[in-house]
């Protein structure tokens, strides 16, 4: 059996090659709509018979909110002084989990564009080829559908942390009858939001190139060829 690199394109003509070709690119879509992220949203205090405080709440990427300050310490605010106060919450976890999963999974599918487009013909010579790809594509499908969960609670638990009613419950100030507290400007969390479905949409894909894949084992070949030895039955006994 020939080792050599052979570049070919067929195989990316064929679902097998073009599903990976797509995880690749959903991969990095996933990833950089989330990573590198700054938010600000903008909360007024309307103070009872005084001048109007105006705060920003920024959040960046990995959205650790209970190291972003909101109020520096012994600030003052409708006449009060307000100790430092940071934001309440950290979904950090769930994002770096998200953007691990998708980065390994660009990377993984990078080497396996590789072998389909070099060494495709010592691929499908050997049973270990097909059947460890068919073993990382289930375990990227079961890490897609873990991590877009985690990743979209996450996300959720950061827009309640810095709307109105997080920032009312974080800061102190805002529980006294005559100070009210309004995020009055939102930060877009549009790009976060579509990270999620690109999340979604991985383990969609990825689900379903695990059939493509598991084409290519020797348990389908085998599976196959049991069924057309019954489809031809016994040969008939000599007259």
């Amino acid at each position: 059996m020939q080792t050599g690199f052979r570049f070919n394109l067929t195989p990316v003509k064929e679902p097998l090659g073009f599903v990976k070709l797509v995880e690749w690119l959903m991969a990095v879509l996933a990833f950089g709509t989330c990573g590198g992220y700054t938010g600000k949203n903008v909360v007024s205090i309307f103070c009872g018979g005084g001048s109007n405080e105006t705060l920003s709440a920024t959040f960046t990427y990995p959205f650790r909110l209970n190291q972003e300050l909101l109020v520096e310490n012994n600030t003052t605010l409708c006449n009060r002084t307000v100790s430092a106060t940071h934001l309440v919450g950290d979904s950090s976890s769930s994002v770096e989990f998200f953007v691990a999963v998708a980065v390994l999974a660009f990377l993984y599918s990078m080497v396996a564009l590789l072998v389909y487009l070099g060494y495709m013909h010592v691929y499908r010579d050997s049973d270990f080829g097909p059947m460890f790809d068919f073993a990382l594509t289930a375990v990227f499908a079961f890490l897609w559908l873990v991590c877009s969960s985690a990743w979209a609670r996450g996300l959720q638990t950061m827009k309640e942390a810095t709307g109105t009613a997080g920032i009312e419950s974080t800061l102190a100030l805002c529980t006294d009858k005559d100070v009210k507290c309004e995020v009055t400007e939102y930060a877009s969390l549009r790009s976060l939001n579509i990270s999620v479905i690109f999340g979604f949409l991985n383990l969609i894909i990825w689900v379903g190139n695990t059939w493509f894949v598991y084409k290519e084992t020797r348990w389908h070949s085998q599976k196959v060829n049991a069924q057309q030895a019954a489809g031809r039955g016994p040969n008939p006994a000599p007259i």
